[in-house]
């Protein structure tokens, strides 16, 4: 079959929307007709070249939408199933899974060869060559085939267009908060970052009864967003915050402090580390850049005080629990994800989503596939 897909032919140019040729999904894949997905910081990455996936690539790995087909060996989902996709993969049987992290599925080592998990092949293909695809999933396309890991079966109630921020970013954020972290009741906590995964933080420190939350962003909109999620205190620069950070926590230092940048910089995590009160965990979720070797920080400080750095990946997370659990908690308002989305755009205007990404317009710009069968919001 044929479908459309955004693709990125060279670093740091735009994606390109192309007619793209379409295998029928084999033995242990999953064909699906995308309904929406959500438009990642992690996909700038592989513009930049930060994510080396091979090009040309098809982007967007947080997507959600309803199967269509099904290869031989697929069991457990049908044809009319609405699902997530989960940009980590999980077997259920690797010593990861089987130990209750499945967001370090064995299979997560094979996403970035980009092509499919089951034989190192592609599916996707344009003018008779193959096509990448980001984490396996490639959901910047109005129909994929995937390999059945990667799928997560949800209720058909819950609407596929806030479903699809659970496949990378609100889990991450609000993971790195509840596992991560493993914040406790009266503690008190420092989001830097006010995008996707920081506001999904702010709502998972929020949710395990954090006393205070301070969000640290330049952009004001950010801030103002941060405060409707949670956050009790607000500063636009690190330097500010270490005066609000000592205010809000009586000068003891923060207990624990999440780093959600759009992209890392070694440089701060002494600066993150000197907010943090004796025995505080400072939890490392953004993304470097892949060549970064170099970290500031104060080894005495880190010692004498037994602070901990620790980083994490889907926030620690297990997807095929936690993707229904977070659907429960939305409906039953605990957690907020209407104000995740800033925008919504069609496949067409992929460049422009990522334009306001870029300048702090939005929290998650999401794509609607108006023509798959989705309303516009």
């Amino acid at each position: 079959m044929q479908t459309q897909a955004a693709v990125l032919w060279e670093r740091n140019s735009p994606w390109s929307i192309e007619t793209i040729d379409l295998d029928e999904p084999k033995e242990q894949e999953v064909l699906v007709e995308l309904h929406a997905s959500g438009m990642c910081h992690s996909d700038e990455h592989i513009v930049t070249g930060d994510m080396p996936f091979a090009l040309p690539c098809i982007g967007g790995h947080e997507g959600a939408g309803v199967v269509k087909a099904v290869g031989s060996h697929v069991s457990w989902i049908e044809p009319g199933d609405h699902v997530v996709f989960s940009f980590i993969p999980s077997c259920g049987r690797c010593p990861s899974c089987s130990s209750g992290h499945q967001n370090l599925c064995d299979l997560g080592a094979k996403i970035y060869s980009g092509k499919q998990i089951q034989d190192g092949t592609a599916r996707h293909h344009i003018r008779n060559q193959d096509l990448s695809l980001a984490c396996g999933i490639g959901s910047f396309a109005k129909h994929t085939v995937v390999n059945e890991a990667s799928c997560i079966k949800i209720e058909p109630h819950h609407p596929l267009d806030r479903a699809c921020l659970l496949g990378c970013g609100f889990i991450t954020g609000w993971g790195s908060s509840v596992y991560t972290a493993d914040i406790q009741p009266g503690e008190t906590v420092v989001v830097a970052g006010v995008g996707g995964i920081g506001a999904a933080a702010i709502q998972g420190a929020k949710l395990s009864g954090a006393r205070t939350i301070t969000a640290i962003d330049p952009n004001e909109f950010k801030r103002e967003m941060a405060l409707k999620m949670g956050a009790t205190h607000v500063a636009s620069s690190w330097e500010e915050a270490k005066a609000v950070v000592a205010e809000a926590t009586w000068h003891r230092g923060a207990d624990k402090f999440i780093t959600a940048m759009g992209v890392g910089d070694g440089k701060l995590i002494s600066k993150a580390l000197a907010m943090i009160a004796k025995r505080g965990r400072l939890v490392v979720t953004n993304i470097h850049p892949m060549l970064e070797r170099e970290v500031s920080l104060n080894m005495m400080d880190l010692t004498l005080q037994e602070k901990q750095i620790v980083g994490s990946l889907y926030g620690s997370a297990n997807p095929r629990g936690d993707i229904p659990k977070v659907l429960e908690l939305w409906s039953a308002g605990s957690v907020d994800l209407d104000s995740m989305v800033t925008r919504t755009y069609p496949l067409e205007k992929v460049n422009d989503g990522y334009d306001d990404m870029r300048s702090g317009r939005n929290i998650r710009g999401v794509l609607s596939y108006v023509d798959a069968g989705i309303t516009a919001v």
